[in-house]
């Protein structure tokens, strides 16, 4: 791995890959009224598997698939699975912006995960910035308890997902490549995906007329003609995004690149905006700041602490 000294370079690749993992959420939203999720899923994956596999072949790296920790991989999977799954269902029913932002719940998790699971010793500074950092969800979210959509929290079970599995990749990263650990996400994503086809994949229980279930449930492949496109080009975009963010984290630090993943949000607001009509209201922005500079905050302690809790992430 290059020395990490390079931060301005490290700091072009974080924003080009937000750029394109913005570019493939809003397909996920695009799509998400005529094809199934887990078909997309297992299109997605298979491209990714096959594209990263080639990368390790022309690059003359290793490609080991096995775990050192099995079982914590196992677990990994899982979350890593069905958090992301929560957050394309959130697509059908909140604007791009808004799910994105409410992921950004994932450095206040991480902190309190490292916290009480790894015995990370976190400063009043820090809880203070968490409080704030959640009192920003609840005014983007704005609920009406009398009309909640529920749904609606979808991003933040993500978030609570995602955060869970880097703990388990804070104990796993010394013995397992980070490729060993993607490999194995595509391998258990590619299996549940699978299971999924012959359990939902004939639209039996497409039973509902609510866009979040049918996207969910609906039939498999049903035009491929029109959605082949969309869920392959979902794949690539999903392995330059994170051969762009694992560069970006190589060659740079840390703590200087990280808080540039935010700026995903503009690129989704500017998705959001351009293609899908949306125009967040002044609440949810106020709230989406808040988030921010709540996240940034923490991003900054670790610093100044030379604690590295929620920084050193390389995978989304």
């Amino acid at each position: 791995m290059a020395s990490k000294n390079n931060n301005p370079r490290g700091i072009i690749l974080i924003l080009l890959a937000m750029l394109v993992f913005s570019v493939q959420d809003g397909i996920m939203k695009h799509i998400y009224s005529f094809v199934s999720l887990y078909e997309v899923y297992l299109i997605r994956t298979l491209v990714s598997f096959g594209l990263i596999l080639i990368f390790l072949k022309l690059t003359k790296k290793p490609i080991i698939f096995k775990s050192q920790y099995p079982l914590l991989t196992f677990c990994r999977v899982i979350l890593f699975f069905f958090g992301f799954s929560s957050f394309y269902v959130s697509l059908a029913v909140l604007p791009l912006s808004t799910a994105t932002a409410l992921f950004f719940v994932t450095p206040f998790l991480i902190t309190i995960f490292a916290h009480f699971f790894l015995k990370e010793e976190i400063g009043l500074r820090r809880w203070s910035a968490i409080a704030v950092g959640f009192i920003g969800v609840y005014i983007t979210l704005n609920p009406d308890f009398n009309d909640f959509n529920y749904l609606s929290l979808l991003p933040i079970l993500c978030a609570f997902c995602y955060s869970l599995s880097m703990i388990i990749i804070k104990k796993t990263s010394d013995k397992d490549s980070v490729y060993t650990q993607t490999f194995a996400f595509y391998i258990g994503a590619i299996i549940i995906s699978s299971v999924f086809y012959f359990i939902i994949g004939d639209g039996q229980y497409n039973t509902s007329n609510h866009a979040a279930s049918q996207f969910i449930f609906r039939e498999w492949f049903i035009d491929l003609e029109a959605s082949i496109l969309f869920m392959v080009t979902t794949g690539i975009t999903a392995t330059l995004a994170f051969l762009l963010l694992f560069s970006a984290y190589s060659i740079a630090s840390p703590a200087v690149v990280s808080p540039f993943e935010y700026s995903i949000l503009l690129w989704s607001s500017l998705i959001g905006w351009l293609y899908f009509k949306e125009i967040p209201s002044l609440t949810t922005v106020i709230g989406i700041l808040i988030i921010v500079s709540s996240g940034i905050y923490i991003f900054m302690r670790e610093k100044v602490q030379d604690q590295s809790i929620t920084t050193e992430k390389p995978l989304r």
